[in-house]
């Protein structure tokens, strides 16, 4: 049986080099059903704009016994990799995911495809062509396979400055947390915030100076390594260290209190997706916000992988957990080449708040002027934003003014929220031992991350899945409506739009919003 969704392409631009040696050892993580009836697993996607906020979540614990994987579908699937001569690695029953390793004939052999060596624009890696096929012991309890596939699958989405101007500024992100008045009297203390890398790494020095230099207390950062990957700094500020030091320093220093945990993974589709697994279900860290900083154009997934990484951002959603995502750097095409109108994944996913991005002039602390980050033009990049062809409108985005997908699909909208993003107008950071500026969503994502933290702190509970919140008329009025600008694709407006969503926030009011909304829940 094909197993749907499983269909893959070389890289556009991309020649094959040979076929992979039988023998070479293959990783791959096998995604199976969950254990729910049907319409037994909450559907939080369709609660409406003035439906109240869902009040019940699931532990973890009760989330894997509900809806984890089924122990006869386990069972089932150790058997099958066994008579195949495949391996059984570590299991995750909430996250549903089973990992095996095997000698690549055996693998292809099991899942009807063929493993060749490709060389392309972003260097040389194995790949597949064509869809997978699963045993028949397998049709209906096996819903993704990945890793026989292991190109690069994700960008980061944050930008260096590199063009100087009269008229740039920058800002240390206790600022830009000041200028959006983020609850006073909090730390974040109680919070417990998990950033999700696909590479590189952080240096304790980097980390001692910057906090010292802010005065702020250096945070412990604790390090998970999925599937072998580490805390590895290339020592380029220009790569992937950018993404992994912005986040940390974002967080940390607006929210000094909320404990840190950098999950790394490697940049392939099982690698984001073993990552976020291990994230959202982590049974021993319990992140309660989830920052995620890359991704990339909805049509690069294949459709189980983006299906397996919306179902663990669901997860998410079930238990409480709050995912904030970047939409993307790359304007309303997300950087794709033909130029077509498309948004950014998991940003696009409707179980995450995708985060947006602004051009923000500050007088001190004062909000002098917010549009819409566009430099486009000048080569450095714009808010991503628009609608996704892949996951439909969710209930709460009904009558906000989501426009119809380029293809006539009622789609998601994306962003939900945004930030100051524009390097012109960007964060002051240290990467790799070198004072830079950064901008892109890939700060905003962790900006809102650590607002999250602060609201959990105030609220004296997680702040779980936002978006039902946000979408409600109360939550409307707490937001700095961005309404001048474009990202080369939609135009800014009043209320929410296809740039930066509904804007950017204004945290004290969102405080009293949902103090009031608790109260309210409190007493019905």
């Amino acid at each position: 049986m094909q197993l749907e969704g499983s269909e893959r392409a070389p890289v556009p631009g991309a020649r094959r080099l040979r076929p992979v040696d039988p023998a070479e050892r293959v990783e791959v993580t096998l995604v199976l059903r969950r254990r729910s009836l049907p319409g037994e697993f909450p559907d939080v996607v369709r609660i409406g704009r003035r439906s109240p906020p869902r009040r019940e979540v699931l532990s973890r614990e009760e989330f894997a016994l509900r809806h984890g994987a089924h122990p006869d579908d386990l069972a089932r699937v150790a058997g099958t990799l066994e008579r195949h001569g495949v391996d059984r690695g570590r299991v995750s029953v909430g996250g549903r995911t089973v990992h095996a390793s095997g000698p690549a004939h055996a693998l292809e052999r099991l899942f009807g495809t063929t493993l060749e060596y490709w060389t392309g624009p972003e260097g040389t890696y194995r790949g597949r062509r064509g869809a997978l096929f699963l045993p028949r012991e397998l049709e209906g309890v096996v819903v993704a396979v990945l890793g026989l596939d292991n190109r690069p699958q994700a960008r980061p989405h944050f930008r260096r400055r590199r063009l100087a101007a009269a008229t740039d500024v920058s800002y240390a992100p206790p600022t830009v947390a000041a200028a959006y008045d983020f609850p006073s009297g909090t730390d974040g203390t109680g919070a417990t915030v998990g950033v999700l890398e696909l590479g590189g790494g952080f240096s304790s020095a980097d980390l001692t100076s910057y906090f010292g230099s802010l005065g702020v207390p250096v945070p412990g950062v604790t390090v998970v390594s999925v599937d072998g990957a580490t805390n590895a700094p290339t020592g380029d500020p220009d790569g992937p260290d950018g993404e992994v030091e912005l986040d940390l320093e974002v967080v940390g220093s607006v929210a000094p209190g909320a404990r840190l945990v950098a999950y790394f993974a490697p940049n392939t589709d099982r690698g984001f997706l073993d990552g976020l697994t291990d994230e959202v279900h982590d049974p021993t860290n319990r992140p309660s916000i989830v920052s995620v900083s890359w991704g990339g154009p909805e049509s690069d997934w294949t459709t189980q992988a983006r299906s397996a990484l919306n179902a663990v951002c669901e997860d998410a959603a079930t238990m409480g957990v709050s995912v904030v995502v970047a939409a993307g750097d790359g304007g309303a095409s997300d950087g794709v080449a033909s130029g077509a109108l498309t948004v950014d994944f998991p940003a696009s996913s409707p179980y995450a708040t995708a985060c947006g991005g602004t051009r923000l002039v500050l007088r001190g602390t004062t909000i002098e002027s917010e549009v819409v980050w566009n430099d486009l033009s000048a080569g450095e990049g714009a808010t991503g934003g628009g609608v996704s062809e892949a996951f439909p409108l969710p209930g709460y985005q009904n009558g906000v003014g989501v426009p119809a997908a380029p293809n006539g699909f009622v789609g998601r909208g994306v962003p939900d929220v945004a930030g100051d993003a524009d390097p012109a107008t960007g964060y002051s950071v240290l990467i790799d031992g070198e004072g830079t500026v950064v901008g892109g969503t890939s700060a905003v994502a962790p900006l809102w991350a650590a607002l999250f933290a602060r609201l959990q702190q105030a609220l004296g509970a997680p702040v779980g899945f936002a978006n039902p919140r946000l979408y409600t008329p109360a939550d409307e009025a707490t937001f700095h409506d961005i309404t001048s600008g474009t990202n080369d694709g939609y135009s800014a407006g009043p209320g929410w739009d296809p740039c930066t969503g509904w804007g950017s926030p204004d945290g004290a009011r969102l405080l009293r919003a949902w103090t009031s909304s608790s109260a309210n829940l409190s007493d019905g």
